[in-house]
């Protein structure tokens, strides 16, 4: 645990994007409560949550199971303004603030972000003076730190940095497959927040849970150096020993997950050099690895035209191994049934604007459809 901003934050952090579900897909409340125990008890405090997760239930979740359960001054809380997601005015862009401390009952918010900048966003926050806005309510005393979470290329972030050099903090997308990969240049982007002063917070560690699941070489990899170490530690455990860390977002989805990460970051202890080498073995072998980068982040089905579940239909794509052209038919019918198949694309490309990961979308949907849908 490290000092920042004058705080204590410890090295795990829990991201509220991805909670339980119930049979109706709603967020399963009592589960998410003992998983907020379990994180309290072990000393861990940081939530992360944002005005778009889950068409707002994951704010209303954070108070049913955090802010009403625990003092104020106990846990800190993390939520972000998205100005490019169903926002035709400034006001509504700013409304999204003052909706967030309503669904939380916060009162305030320890940690602010301005959500997601890309090439193809940024100057809305711009245009609706929102830069300016979150300064305004950090001065009313309504947030206490405030920043932007990324995903686009470094020359953008030294833009935005040396634009903005008052932001507090950055949140960017580091996992060790990300390190060095063109589109998402991790290591660049890291090192800019670093050379400008930033604390960062770190989201996607896991990659959106592909790295808890990865090819059988990493696996194969990461267990033969440590047979009783869960994969996803390696993951975490690479972007918590960095420097300059505020806390590591993990986006927990039941009690086994949050048990797992409390096992090995409760008492937090960096990469010795013999476990970098391993990650090193890890990245070697996922560097021929050809599978859909996506992380399951759902920016690419809201506005979807044709209802196309995207992540779900690259799942599959992901998952199927070997000879298995049944077992992958069968898995794309059910993922598309009642909904768009990837043939229905229109090639609109709003999923492909939308997307963090900069995946070709629209190429990739005509792969599976050639895959999946022809006998």
């Amino acid at each position: 645990m490290e000092k920042y901003f004058g705080e204590s934050v410890p090295k795990l952090g829990f991201g509220l994007m991805r909670l339980p579900k119930l049979a109706d897909d709603s967020i399963d409340i009592e589960q998410t409560k003992k998983m907020v125990d379990l994180f309290m008890e072990a000393g861990l405090t940081y939530f992360d949550t944002a005005y778009v997760y889950g068409n707002g239930d994951s704010e209303k979740a954070a108070r049913l199971a955090l802010v009403d359960r625990y003092p104020r001054e106990s846990y800190t809380l993390c939520t972000k303004l998205c100005a490019w997601m169903n926002c035709p005015t400034e006001a509504d862009a700013k409304q999204q603030f003052y909706t967030s401390l309503e669904r939380t009952g916060a009162g305030y918010f320890d940690y602010y972000l301005l959500h997601a900048l890309q090439r193809n966003n940024y100057k809305v926050y711009d245009d609706y003076h929102i830069w300016d806005f979150v300064k305004e309510q950090k001065k009313n005393g309504l947030i206490k730190y405030y920043g932007f979470s990324f995903h686009a290329d470094p020359e953008l972030l030294e833009e935005l940095l040396t634009y903005h050099p008052d932001v507090d903090f950055v949140q960017l997308q580091i996992n060790y497959a990300d390190w060095e990969h063109p589109g998402v240049a991790s290591r660049r982007c890291y090192e800019i927040a670093r050379k400008h002063g930033k604390s960062i917070t770190i989201m996607e560690p896991v990659k959106g849970g592909a790295l808890a699941d990865p090819i059988p070489k990493v696996k194969e990899i990461l267990k033969a150096a440590n047979p009783e170490a869960s994969v996803s530690s390696w993951a975490i455990r690479f972007a918590a020993s960095l420097d300059g860390i505020i806390t590591v977002l993990s986006g927990m989805s039941n009690l086994e997950q949050m048990k797992d990460n409390l096992s090995y970051m409760k008492d937090f202890k960096p990469l010795s050099d013999e476990e970098r080498a391993v990650i090193l073995k890890a990245q070697s072998a996922l560097d021929g690895d050809r599978s859909i980068p996506c992380t399951a982040c759902r920016y690419c089905t809201d506005g979807c035209p044709q209802n196309i579940p995207i992540p779900e239909i690259f799942r599959v794509a992901n998952t199927q191994r070997g000879n298995e052209a049944f077992r992958g038919r069968r898995e794309y019918t059910i993922a598309t049934t009642g909904k768009g198949k990837a043939s229905d694309c229109i090639e609109c490309g709003q999923c492909v604007n939308a997307c963090p990961q900069q995946i070709e979308i629209i190429s990739r949907l005509k792969d599976c459809a050639k895959q999946f849908e022809q006998e």
